[in-house]
């Protein structure tokens, strides 16, 4: 059904709503009470309370859907939930109400500490795990004043997750970090502004992989409008945002102000349209055009391996076979084309960054021996350089190396070495934070190094002698906001050009005008690095803490061993 018609849909429901939800007085009635949680390790010292509503319907011996919302008890919700259950119009739900936390002040003569704002306002993880992993299990060890147990789904398709104003930014936070775990968000009055990062969904939305989200927006056109932001012209950008990314919403807009009169008269009909068409798993958008251009529709993530301790420096050879290191175990292992994995080094030295020449050796950074050493086909090698301890590699065409060497004790230089064809090594570049990941473009004219401690990769410009010029913080990329940087690592780029970053927040993927254009994240919310490897250089495959994933796609990447390859301008 289009927005727009929804919403004139749910501007009729405002008037009618009242007599539907009041009109049978003899329909199940549910039961809700009322307890104190005061045991939270993720947000210690804080007390709050939170109620649980059971529907009259609910059978233990089937896991309910879940309602949680934030702020306590809000939108007159076990009345409707009792009324739409006894219709068949929303499943047989379970209502977790929960206040924000508070730290007791230790004496009447001091406030408490008031953490709303920080756990709703902000965005991370935090109090999805707060409540996936404090919670919600307590709320399952409860029962009922007739003895029925809690039996909550664990499923993301049948839970919602719901709030006013800072409480309805918590509710997309948590679904929007754990969709496998929430998959439904209804948002009133939502603070999608600048008080603690809020405002950056609006651009998240259309960047980011798209989620398997439904969500429902409510706002009114006289809310606030203060230091932090807009909220009526926030909400309007989220709304719009999500629907550039494909995703399932709706809105009610009206007149209101800062309060939820109109969430609470549009409620019920927002619950019809959270939960049609349940059981039906909800789908993810398309995604911007930028990530159709390299995604395949139907295509994943697979695991490749696993139970490594550290996995890094991908490469691919000329045949598409794909090396990798557990840095931790000091081993170098290699991918055949048919997927099979294994051991090519026993002992690598505490290899982390490597990269094949245009000769077919392997060329890699020995950590434990401060060297660069090549190795041909029979794991054999040979020293190309040492005196320096370096971090990652690429080599051109003409069988010269670039070289990250990061400061280690933070006092020293972090520096980039070029090695020459005849060995002869050079500092080219000093003074980033903490030189990490480096690549070439596919023409081989420029230079890219990844500053891990910045939100910065540079770019550089390499000259006849091998040198660099007009250094440039050229790439910005995004940081999450749990993290002061963005912890770019492993740099790799395609035939057109993108350069592909390994970051805190997935793969950010970049044009070539410096610019992000779409967020990839890997499976387990970790990533050092990748390459492009397969027959056709068509699958990326990332190491990603323990463990190697691969994902076709349907872009081809371009390798330093390759002859310089000129890709289309950049659309300015």
């Amino acid at each position: 059904m289009p927005c727009s018609l929804l919403a004139r849909l749910c501007l009729l429901a405002v008037l009618f709503a009242p007599l539907a939800l009041h009109a049978q007085d003899n329909v199940p009635q549910g039961e809700v009470t009322k307890y104190t949680f005061d045991q939270s390790k993720i947000f210690p010292g804080t007390t709050r309370d939170y109620w649980i509503y059971v529907p009259k319907q609910y059978d233990p011996a089937q896991p309910a859907c879940v309602f949680v919302c934030q702020d306590g008890l809000q939108y007159n919700a076990p009345k409707v939930f009792d009324e739409l259950i006894a219709k068949q119009e929303i499943p047989v739900l379970i209502g977790v109400f929960v206040m924000h936390g508070r730290v007791k002040a230790r004496s009447d003569d001091a406030l408490d500490r008031f953490n709303r704002s920080y756990e709703y306002d902000g965005l991370g993880d935090n109090y999805a795990r707060f409540l996936l992993e404090e919670l919600l299990p307590v709320v399952e060890q409860q029962q009922t004043s007739d003895g029925r147990a809690i039996n909550l789904s664990q499923s993301g398709n049948d839970r919602c997750i719901a709030g006013s104003s800072s409480g309805a930014i918590c509710a997309f936070t948590a679904a929007w970090e754990r969709p496998q775990e929430f998959g439904r968000v209804f948002s009133a009055v939502g603070t999608y502004v600048g008080l603690r990062g809020g405002n950056e969904y609006s651009t998240l939305i259309r960047k980011y992989e798209p989620k398997p989200l439904r969500v429902f927006l409510e706002d009114g056109s006289n809310d606030l409008n203060i230091y932090g932001g807009d909220w009526w012209m926030a909400n309007q950008a989220m709304e719009r945002s999500l629907t550039f990314a494909g995703y399932e919403v709706a809105h009610a807009w009206g007149e209101g102000q800062h309060n939820s009169k109109h969430a609470t008269e549009i409620f019920p009909d927002a619950m019809r349209w959270i939960w049609k068409d349940w059981p039906t798993p909800i789908k993810a958008g398309q995604g911007s055009s930028q990530l159709q251009e390299i995604l395949l529709p139907g295509e994943d993530w697979r695991l490749v391996a696993e139970g490594y301790k550290f996995t890094e420096g991908p490469c691919a050879n000329a045949r598409g076979e794909v090396f990798f290191n557990d840095v931790g175990a000091g081993k170098t292992f290699k991918i055949d084309l048919d997927g099979k994995v294994s051991e090519f080094l026993a002992d690598s030295n505490k290899a982390s960054g490597q990269s094949f020449g245009p000769d077919g050796r392997l060329y890699a950074v020995a950590g434990a021996t401060e060297q660069i050493l090549a190795y041909d086909e029979q794991g054999h090698a040979t020293v190309i350089a040492d005196g320096f301890r370096g971090n990652d590699l690429v080599v051109r065409h003409d069988g010269s190396i670039y070289v990250t060497n990061p400061s280690r004790d933070g006092k020293s230089p972090s520096q980039v070495w070029r090695i020459s064809p005849q060995g002869d090594k050079q500092v080219v570049d000093a003074g980033l934070k903490f030189s990490n990941g480096v690549t070439l473009s596919p023409d081989q004219s420029l230079l890219y190094v990844a500053d891990s401690r910045t939100h910065w990769v540079y770019s550089y410009q390499i000259q006849e002698d091998g040198g660099l010029k007009f250094k440039q913080k050229y790439y910005h990329l995004h940081v999450p906001d749990t993290a002061d940087d963005s912890g770019v690592d492993g740099l790799r780029v395609d035939r057109d050009g993108r350069l592909y970053c390994a970051t805190r927040m997935g793969l950010q993927v970049c044009d070539q005008a410096g610019r992000v254009n779409c967020i990839i994240p890997t499976p387990n919310g970790k990533v050092s690095n990748l390459c492009f490897g397969g027959p056709k250089f068509d699958t990326i495959y990332a190491t990603c803490g323990d463990r190697v994933y691969a994902r076709r796609v349907k872009v081809h990447g371009a390798h330093g061993f390759d002859p310089p390859h000129k890709p289309a301008p950049p659309r300015l």
